[in-house]
């Protein structure tokens, strides 16, 4: 059994959290890594969330693996079984603070996605809403299944990149400077 699923309002904290380990990524892996980005639902002020810090590093290439060693010199361990062949996957170790590190590929789908999501939800407060009642009422239904929970978000994730998408449309979107 994994741990239980805990939503929890937002915490401002957060974003304080993602800067020092953004820091000491950026310190450790320099111009390997291209963008850093807060990502997830803690990067959204205002959304609940469960309190697990996403932090995406953007590469010029997923292989060699050159933000391996430094990432793994922080305390972070690679996840090898990670199903997702489109990002590399980092964990926190032992005792540090719950974080998961996706590594991809700049300028490519799955960086935009994340990206993309994030931004929309920071600008649009009903889809944050709609989000947060989701996770809630999926945490309620599947705590001690974390896939579960993870899969029956695809519904609401997907109609909200919906809208995102129309709404990068309209607004010409483009991803920001890099957080870190």
């Amino acid at each position: 059994m994994s741990d239980p699923i805990i939503v929890m309002p937002y915490d401002k904290a957060w974003k304080n959290e993602f800067q020092v380990i953004g820091g000491q990524i950026r310190q450790a892996l320099g111009e390997v890594a291209v963008r850093i980005d807060h990502i997830g639902s803690t990067s959204i002020t205002g959304l609940d969330a469960k309190p697990i810090i996403d932090i995406q590093v953007s590469v010029g290439s997923l292989e060699p693996m050159d933000c391996r060693l430094g990432l793994e010199a922080l305390g972070y361990t690679y996840r090898v079984n990670n199903p997702d062949r489109t990002k590399r996957y980092f964990r926190e170790s032992g005792s540090m603070r719950r974080t998961h590190i996706h590594v991809r590929e700049v300028g490519s789908w799955s960086e935009q996605f994340a990206l993309l999501f994030r931004d929309y939800l920071r600008e649009h407060p009903d889809a944050r809403r709609r989000y947060a009642e989701v996770k809630y009422q999926l945490m309620d239904q599947y705590h001690n299944e974390r896939e579960r929970y993870v899969e029956e978000k695809g519904p609401v994730i997907w109609e909200i990149m919906r809208k995102a998408s129309e709404w990068s449309q309209q607004i010409g979107w483009r991803p920001g400077k890099s957080d870190i």
